[in-house]
């Protein structure tokens, strides 16, 4: 299913993605990729190329200039085709927001032409071994040292980790406030990468610790060019970050059920189509009304989006609902195929792996409550 009120421009652009990546990304591609832990940084060079990266940036640095339904688009066609694990929605739905939004002229000038390109990736390390959803609980430190900040801490769970160049860090400044800094992997000393962490799902999405032991950053580094609004900043990226996963929810979802309607009309059980059981029917049917409700819910929030009228609240409410939904649809289409859902080569067992971190990352399901619940 295609976005509502698709214009040509963005059907010329969806058609040009889908090409891009039956040629570059074919499932041969995908199984070399999750067996090594990421895509190759190659690819991210041809994606850039091809206006896969960040289109939504402006183009007197360098962007297309397209808005944020062309990130949608990338997404969808990534979750059309299993390739969930290549890391393009972080670095172009959510990281390069922090750029566009809060770097200098200057700096926007310098990075955002690289970052469409694909010869900077983006990373954000929020996340801290003790310190998950409770960003207040982080323990990672930048102090002023004359021209300089100096961070000191760790991160985990950094998705792009092992691939960023540049690398959005969220650390402890004066009065405990959370600032964000922009790092450049290849300019500093004292930064290190972790081993890529082996996970359930996802296998070719490279996700990281990393380790800052003195790491110094020029001042003018800091987000914003004041410390202290680094809770802000977040706060006001994070609806964007919940609709980009809920759009790669909606897309797990929709080809899950694809999937699973072709499959129950070709198996057959006991003489006919597992199709043709009333009980198959009816499963379908009730994932299909889901599937419908939760593309109208993510249009409807997108549109928002789009007149800047998107909240926190509309954000988790998008998130929570369509990657719970999505979780249970593709559990059910899981369901259906047996015995056959349970093997590695089967489609369905990998979107069943790879859709659990939803309802986790940028924000767990009860995190979403909790927000939800406060604006009652």
């Amino acid at each position: 299913m295609a976005l509502q009120e698709e214009n040509e421009l963005l059907t010329l652009y969806r058609d040009a993605v889908a090409r891009f990546l039956d040629r570059h990304a074919t499932p041969a591609d995908l199984d070399r990729w999750r067996e090594a832990g990421m895509v190759d940084r190659n690819f991210w060079n041809l994606a850039g190329e091809a206006g896969l990266l960040s289109p939504s940036v402006p183009e007197q640095y360098g962007g297309p200039g397209g808005d944020f339904r062309f990130e949608l688009v990338v997404i969808e066609e990534l979750g059309r085709r299993g390739l969930e694990g290549f890391g393009a929605p972080v670095h172009s739905g959510i990281v390069t927001g922090y750029i566009n939004d809060y770097a200098t002229e200057d700096q926007k000038r310098a990075w955002l032409p690289k970052i469409v390109s694909g010869e900077i990736v983006l990373g954000i390390a929020m996340t801290e071994p003790g310190a998950g959803s409770d960003l207040r609980g982080m323990r990672t430190r930048a102090v002023r040292d004359g021209k300089d900040y100096v961070i000191d801490g760790q991160k985990t769970f950094i998705s792009n980790g092992q691939t960023a160049d540049m690398i959005i860090v969220a650390a402890k400044t004066e009065g405990d406030r959370i600032s964000l800094f922009v790092v450049e992997t290849a300019c500093v000393e004292g930064f290190t990468r972790g081993r890529n962490l082996h996970k359930m799902g996802r296998e070719a999405q490279d996700t990281s610790e990393l380790f800052f032991e003195g790491v110094r950053v020029p001042a003018g580094h800091l987000l914003g060019g004041e410390p202290g609004k680094g809770f802000g900043q977040l706060m006001a990226q994070l609806p964007q970050e919940r609709v980009v996963i809920a759009a790669m929810g909606q897309a797990m979802m929709e080809r899950a059920l694809a999937l699973t309607i072709d499959y129950t009309k070709e198996r057959k059980a006991f003489g006919q189509a597992i199709f043709d059981f009333q009980n198959t029917q009816f499963k379908l049917a009730e994932a299909r009304a889901q599937v419908a409700a939760g593309r109208a819910f993510l249009d409807s929030c997108v549109a928002r989006h789009l007149d800047d009228k998107l909240d926190a609240v509309d954000g988790a409410m998008l998130k929570l609902w369509v990657t719970e939904t999505a979780w249970k649809v593709i559990d059910d289409c899981f369901q259906l195929f047996g015995g056959y859902g349970y093997m590695d080569e089967y489609p369905i067992s990998r979107i069943f792996r790879d859709a659990r971190i939803d309802r986790i990352h940028g924000g767990t399901s009860e995190i979403m409550k909790t927000i939800i619940a406060r604006s009652l």
